[in-house]
């Protein structure tokens, strides 16, 4: 399965890379502080308004439009899948447990082992916070698959293996283990780090219309090379 590659010679909607884009899917490439889509609390730009506009050309009477398959936090940078049709997103999120999605994460101090499973039921109070309960039926399961990669100055690179989407997931489990994400100031502590370091790497998906199987993967943030050094996945 060769990696998809990036659009070349072709507009690009400002501030979010296109990946990809066909008739069917676009893959965006996320930075940090860009909500996915609006809430009730907050109505700022957007990846999905951005899209919308893009996908319309300019035309507000257009009735084309994108519809999103999945969410990253506003603070968690990485790749998005966008589907042009309700009929391309239904399929995404149908095979959603098929898509493979792979995250960096650097964490506060060194883990032990040094790869493994967290698992649990995640909850989330009035406050919005999540958090760890061993009720089920409060709660919904959740699995993050870790791997160290590499450790340097109190910190750690993991590769993560998102086996579930739940909710700041990744964040939490780590937090909540005592290796909080740097910079996760919601669940972590002011470290002094003005970004959060947790990126979504690559994913793996079938196609909604012709089946095949695409693979898309993003540079390594330059952050992370700040805070760790020479940083070497091929191990991975």
């Amino acid at each position: 399965m060769a990696p998809a590659k990036r659009p070349s010679g072709k507009y690009q909607p400002k501030g979010l890379p296109v990946l990809y884009e066909d008739s069917a899917i676009i893959v965006v490439e996320k930075p940090c502080g860009l909500l996915t889509m609006g809430t009730d609390r907050d109505k700022s730009r957007t990846a999905h308004t951005i899209l919308n506009d893009y996908v319309r050309k300019g035309d507000p009477r257009s009735r084309n439009r994108v519809y999103i398959v999945h969410r990253l936090d506003r603070d968690t940078s990485g790749i998005l899948i966008f589907a042009k049709s309700e009929a391309a997103k239904i399929f995404l999120q149908g095979h959603w447990e098929e898509t493979d999605k792979r995250y960096l994460a650097i964490v506060h101090g060194t883990l032990t082992p040094k790869s493994g499973t967290i698992t649990s039921y995640l909850a989330e109070n009035s406050a919005l916070n999540v958090y760890s309960t061993p009720d089920p039926a409060l709660g919904k399961l959740a699995h993050t698959e870790y791997t160290v990669l590499k450790e340097a100055k109190g910190l750690s690179l993991l590769e993560i293996h998102l086996l579930t989407g739940r909710k700041h997931q990744i964040r939490v489990h780590l937090s909540e283990q005592g290796h909080p994400v740097a910079g996760d100031r919601k669940y972590g502590k002011n470290d002094g780090y003005a970004t959060l370091a947790l990126h979504a790497r690559s994913i793996s998906f079938t196609h909604p219309v012709n089946g095949r199987r695409l693979f898309f993967e993003t540079a390594i943030p330059e952050f992370f090379t700040r805070l760790m050094g020479r940083i070497d996945t091929t191990a991975a």
